[in-house]
């Protein structure tokens, strides 16, 4: 007897519904065929002991399993219980007349449960669009599935559940998720708030500009000045994730299987701080398998480098095309997976191996040229993608006592998001653009104009300080959230003037 059963394979952060066609004929033997990988060629053992253990029968006869589209590869063992339940459809041990109206996909133990998979809410999204009637996932998947409207979502904890509701002799409860009311759950109190932070007012007022402006930026000072503590508390100053946010960034960690065991969304903005001894696969992701690497799970969040020169050159090589398109393509021979990487990259570093070069009250031990040899570590290119160069100073020991209370991230983050408004109104007609950093020359010129007072200012910056030309749309950039930030429809001499100083430590004018 011929069945179907359907599942569904992730592609990048999205999903393909596979087609999985199970015969029981005369005969011996069992043949798996489509393209599989091996942990679904060695799901023969795991369904046999998983049915026997629950009073099934494996069937003794000539078994053929046809997984189509047959030249697309299929991975993972989540396929156990489609195949499982396929089986069990054409040995007529159930009945298969609700099988077209589900993808069911989940991993089987020995004893019959059901374990979790990755990916369930590109499978669940998959589903709806192809137009099925729901999906049957392992129980902690489920909440996760269930954001997607117009689908039912049952689990199953074992494969017993599963045969008794295609038998119809037990029902499974349906999931409903209120996602409003989820949004609502995620509104948390922040746990790292820039009121923790004593002094650094100047570099607090230069996060805040480029959070509201989605801009990169670079701090460079001494060991123990605060540039990791400041950078940890930049995602509670960003603007809380809408819905479409938030599914694409839970898809990114649900393809990685990242997600928190039980919770339907990711409401908080990821903050990713990879340790400096990372390869360039891990970071902007691929391996034989491809997976969506660092870059690509702080997608709509902050991706943390701290201490910069001691990552391997190849592996800050790699991020210049990312950073730049917002979205990280794989190719192999046979396929290529594109997943998206729209970030804002905080980095941190010493200025010199030493760490005190330029300190107020310590000595550097390093010569200028061990100094410059240093900074040569970040290469050009990789620079001339991060809009602010900031030098974080120690805090004195007045302001490390100072009892009053500094301002809130909540109050930081309210300026942050009448500035974001600003820009989303700016360029509600521009596809995949949503704040200043991601304009490009054209935008620039179109929304960013000067007048001759503001022309005058820059010329005589790039020509005093010495200031590379690539600084010079930065400036612009940073000008322009600078002036929405104080709803300003038109760039002033004053904007230009602070946006310069966050360009002070650019390579050709440090140590000079």
């Amino acid at each position: 007897m011929l069945v179907k059963t359907y599942g569904s394979a992730v592609d990048g952060i999205n999903a393909n519904t596979i087609t999985i066609e199970v015969n029981v004929s005369q005969g011996i033997n069992f043949y798996l065929v489509g393209l599989a990988d091996s942990a679904i060629k060695e799901s023969q053992q795991r369904m046999i002991s998983a049915l026997t253990t629950n009073g099934y029968k494996w069937p003794g006869k000539k078994i053929v399993i046809n997984m189509a589209p047959a030249d697309v590869r299929k991975e993972g063992s989540a396929y156990d219980l489609p195949i499982a339940t396929g089986v069990l459809a054409a040995s007529e041990q159930i009945i298969s007349d609700r099988l077209e109206d589900f993808i069911i996909m989940g991993e089987l133990s020995l004893d019959g449960n059901v374990n979790p998979i990755k990916g369930a809410l590109p499978i669940a999204i998959n589903a709806r669009d192809a137009g099925f009637k729901g999906v049957i996932l392992p129980v902690e998947n489920t909440r996760e599935a269930a954001v997607v409207e117009g689908l039912e979502v049952y689990g199953v904890s074992n494969i017993t559940q599963l045969i008794g509701f295609m038998n119809g002799e037990t029902g499974l409860e349906r999931v409903i998720i209120d996602i409003e009311a989820e949004f609502n759950k995620g509104i948390e109190e922040i746990e790292t708030d820039f009121a923790d932070v004593k002094g650094q007012e100047n570099v607090k007022r230069a996060l805040e500009i480029a959070a509201a402006g989605g801009h990169n930026i670079i701090l460079i000072g001494p060991p123990g000045s605060g540039k990791t503590m400041l950078a940890k508390r930049i995602p509670g100053i960003l603007p809380p994730l809408g819905l479409d946010e938030a599914i694409e960034t839970t898809k990114i960690h649900s393809v990685a299987g990242k997600t928190e065991g039980g919770k339907s969304l990711m409401l908080q903005r990821p903050f990713r701080s990879p340790h400096h001894t990372i390869s360039d696969v891990a970071l902007v992701g691929g391996g034989t398998y491809p997976q969506p690497g660092e870059i690509s799970l702080a997608h709509n969040g902050v991706l943390f480098l701290d201490e910069l020169p001691e990552f391997k050159r190849t592996v800050l090589e790699v991020m210049r095309q990312p950073l730049e398109d917002r979205v990280v393509t794989i190719s192999r021979a046979k396929f290529t997976v594109e997943y998206p990487a729209s970030l804002m990259l905080v980095a941190s570093m010493n200025p010199c191996p030493c760490g005190y070069y330029n300190h107020p009250d310590k000595e550097c031990l390093c010569s200028a040229s061990t100094v410059q040899k240093y900074m040569n570590r970040i290469s050009g290119p990789l620079l001339d993608r991060i809009d602010i160069h900031l030098e974080v100073t120690p805090v004195s020991f007045d302001k490390l006592s100072d009892a009053r209370p500094a301002e809130r991230s909540k109050e930081i983050q309210k300026r942050v998001i009448k500035a974001r408004r600003i820009q989303a109104e700016r360029f509600k007609k521009r596809k995949n653009v949503y704040c200043n950093a991601q304009m490009n020359s054209k935008m620039i010129k179109e929304f960013c104009k000067l007048d001759e007072t503001c022309l005058n200012l820059l010329k005589n910056a790039m020509e005093k300080l010495d200031l590379s030309a690539r600084a010079y749309d930065r400036i612009i950039k940073l000008s322009r959230t600078i002036a929405d930030m104080e709803e300003c429809e038109n760039i002033q001499a004053s904007h230009i003037a602070e946006a310069i100083h966050y360009r002070s430590l650019d390579r050709e004018s440090w140590g000079n």
